[in-house]
């Protein structure tokens, strides 16, 4: 564990250290906040009155809260994977940079190397998507606050999830990268893409079947479902209190996918921590044996 833990030191010390990879993680989210808050705001909001029935009054603040909790649960679910592939530029750098190599023919073990570089990742992209909440939390008490200490705690243990998701997947990824030109483009095309298949920037519920069909085999849906799930409770609650039928929010549930369908039946958030929990574990187990015999062939 000792050499474990040093090279999760040194692999920190070296993201923070770094002051462009640093910034551009810190930065992105906050960006995206400011993007998503100018341009589709008032995009979601025209969606949602438009989508009432006449004779509801009072109900703007209302619908202003549904748009933030979904400008908020879509923007982490985005940088949960994002930041994750900013942050492990180091795997690549160590191989351009021949450190990997020197380090595959010291007694460390592949998969423990491997496990740090995994873990360090990890850590600092938490650091940053917790800041990333942070921020998101502010904008969410200038509009008006509605989050239970129950949803808040949730939301960060979604993001914890999330960010398990990100780190295994883009550690995969980026054991069979070999220059900062092709970490570079894949973190363009994720970045570009991810949003889109986990439906962040837009709901699945507004794709063709196919597609959604598609779509529910992917274990970022559910992790981004249960953020909106969390990030929007208090604002349903309100809405049944205010006297909106219960069809009515059920229906705008369906319609930012707080509720996803597998196979025509709802899967419950239970089902979806399952899915998101196995596919976290099945990706790291994944990561570290590919690791570990990659390991093996370089240092032969």
């Amino acid at each position: 564990m000792t050499g474990l833990g040093n090279l999760i030191k040194r692999n920190c010390k070296l993201f923070f250290k770094d002051k462009g990879m640093f910034f551009t993680s810190l930065i992105t989210p906050l960006i995206l906040l400011v993007l998503y808050a100018t341009f589709l705001a008032n995009v979601y909001k025209d969606s949602f009155m438009s989508a009432l029935p006449e004779g509801f009054v009072d109900t703007e603040n209302i619908i202003d809260k549904t748009v933030a909790g979904q400008l908020f649960s879509s923007l982490l679910a985005v940088c949960c994977i994002t930041v994750a592939f900013c942050s492990n530029m180091l795997m690549v750098q160590d191989k351009v940079n021949g450190v990997r190599k020197d380090l595959t023919v010291t007694p460390v073990k592949g998969s423990v190397l491997a496990l740090s570089y995994y873990i360090s990742t990890a850590f600092s992209t938490l650091i940053v998507c917790f800041g990333a909440a942070a921020a998101c939390f502010i904008y969410i008490a200038n509009i008006g606050w509605y989050l239970s200490a129950e949803d808040v705690l949730l939301i960060l243990g979604d993001i914890f999830l999330l960010v398990m998701f990100g780190t295994a997947l883009s550690s995969i990824v980026n054991l069979f990268l070999t220059s900062q030109g092709q970490i570079s483009a894949v973190g363009t095309v994720v970045s570009a893409g991810y949003g889109f298949i986990c439906g962040a920037y837009m709901p699945i519920s507004q794709f063709g079947e196919g597609l959604r069909k598609v779509l529910s085999f992917l274990p970022g849906t559910y992790g981004t479902s249960l953020l909106k799930n969390h990030a929007m409770r208090g604002v349903f609650a309100e809405m049944a209190d205010a006297g909106f039928p219960e069809e009515i929010v059920e229906a705008i549930k369906d319609s930012v996918d707080c509720n996803l369908y597998f196979s025509d039946s709802r899967v419950d958030l239970g089902d979806m921590y399952l899915v998101l929990i196995a596919a976290d574990v099945v990706l790291i187990g994944i990561f570290i044996l590919i690791g570990q015999i990659k390991s093996r062939s370089v240092s032969r």
